[in-house]
């Protein structure tokens, strides 16, 4: 059986040495949560620059019709709109084959001082009822079937 002595020993040693320890490692996740962590704004709800400071979000919504540009060395100019605000957005890369004008976008990157956003990413937002075109021909064939019956 352990004396007062040991059991006070024991609860020291707790103190001294797991419970720091324990502190450190919450602190240092929620330091690599709140630094990966990355915010989505609509054109009308994106903060200014000096809001945002130096910090990399997400910019959701609709390429603007017209404004899509592709320049020299896979340089991608276009306009993201939520029907409110507009936001001008420059890419350098290949964009996925589903960003077309009036088409949903999402495009993670950062807002310069000049209020034009720089993407890093460009990801096509498309519904979740996506199916693949040979699967909608082969209904579209089966109901046309059906209905000469």
């Amino acid at each position: 059986m352990a004396t007062p002595y040991e059991k006070r020993r024991q609860r020291k040693l707790f103190l001294t040495l797991v419970l720091p320890a324990f502190a450190g490692a919450v602190a240092l996740s929620l330091v690599a949560i709140s630094q990966t962590q990355v915010y989505a704004y609509a054109p009308s709800t994106m903060p200014t620059r000096q809001e945002l400071g130096t910090r990399e979000v997400r910019l959701a919504g609709l390429v603007a019709e017209g404004s899509l540009r592709t320049g020299a060395d896979n340089q991608v100019a276009f306009i993201v709109t939520d029907g409110v605000a507009d936001v001008p957005v420059t890419f350098t890369g290949i964009l996925p084959s589903l960003v077309a004008e009036n088409e949903g976008v999402i495009a993670q990157g950062k807002l310069g001082s000049d209020g034009v956003f720089t993407a890093d990413t460009v990801l096509a937002r498309h519904d979740e009822n996506y199916e693949a075109p040979e699967v909608m021909k082969a209904l579209e064939e089966a109901a046309e079937k059906q209905a000469e019956y």
